[in-house]
């Protein structure tokens, strides 16, 4: 293995996105799966899973004591909002640098674990979404918001999701209104004849959740103005696409000393 070789653990490797990134690590040079955290098959090899590459990677079920006994460099960690959050902070404290791929992490929470990597210097990032293209339709969303104060924000996923609205929703309304005064849309008297019927308000703005089978993840920002509408539309339709903004996550985590949060900051 040589000097430049990124030793990494991933958690999550059954799931959808996990197995995407067991893979990425398989193909790419310089790439080394140091080891893997999943709350079943313990003590077994990656290679030992249905479907997986030829890894000798052992997989522990406790992220402590795989960072215990793995010499590694980088934590690719694609479980649950809380599992995310444990582990970053445990990478942490074992120097090893996390990728976070899950969403539910609050400014609070940002600010904190910020301050963390900055006193151990070293780089942490956090991705609500890993998609290039998703992070290209957040900035141009942000451009176009201060032409167009009026926007619905509609996102579509798969009907596992665990949140709503996803991170990439709550992201695009954030950087959003850092360019668009406040604004109550629609009729000042409009009511609601169903709870829920006009979406989540985020300063004005209303975002929308959809769930449905057959849907990977998916979001519209709708901007209306006088007599004419702007749609910025991205389509995840595979897990895939998701690959190269972790790959790019992974190579840049080396060359920070600080929490990065949202990809779109390590994007030139």
């Amino acid at each position: 293995m040589s000097n430049l070789t990124t030793r990494i653990i991933i958690a999550g490797p059954r799931g959808k996105m996990g197995k995407e990134a067991v893979q990425l690590v398989h193909e790419t040079k310089d790439f080394h799966l140091a080891a893997a955290v999943d709350s079943k098959n313990n003590g077994k090899k990656i290679k030992e899973l249905s479907g997986m590459p030829d890894e000798d990677a052992v997989i522990y079920d406790d992220m402590e004591t795989c960072l215990e006994e793995t010499e590694a460099d980088v934590l690719i960690d694609l479980t649950t909002p809380a599992a995310g959050k444990e582990h970053l902070e445990l990478a942490l404290d074992h120097h090893v640098r996390p990728v976070v791929g899950t969403t539910g992490f609050t400014p609070e929470d940002i600010t904190r674990l910020r301050q963390k990597a900055e006193e151990k210097e070293i780089g942490a990032i956090i991705a609500p979404n890993f998609a290039v293209g998703a992070v290209l339709m957040m900035k141009f969303s942000q451009m176009a918001a201060k032409y167009f104060p009026d926007v619905e924000i509609i996102e579509m996923h798969h009907d596992h999701k665990l949140d709503a609205p996803s991170g990439t929703a709550a992201k695009t309304a954030a950087l959003i209104n850092e360019v668009r005064p406040h604004k109550s849309q629609g009729h000042p008297e409009e009511q609601e004849e169903l709870d829920g019927a006009r979406g989540a308000e985020v300063d004005g703005l209303r975002v929308h959740s959809v769930r449905l089978p057959g849907l990977v993840a998916h979001q519209e920002v709708m901007f209306g103005g006088s007599g004419q509408m702007l749609t910025i539309r991205h389509d995840s339709l595979n897990r895939q696409s998701f690959m190269p903004g972790v790959k790019l996550a992974v190579e840049t985590v080396w060359n920070i000393k600080t929490l990065v949060y949202g990809l779109e900051n390590i994007m030139e």
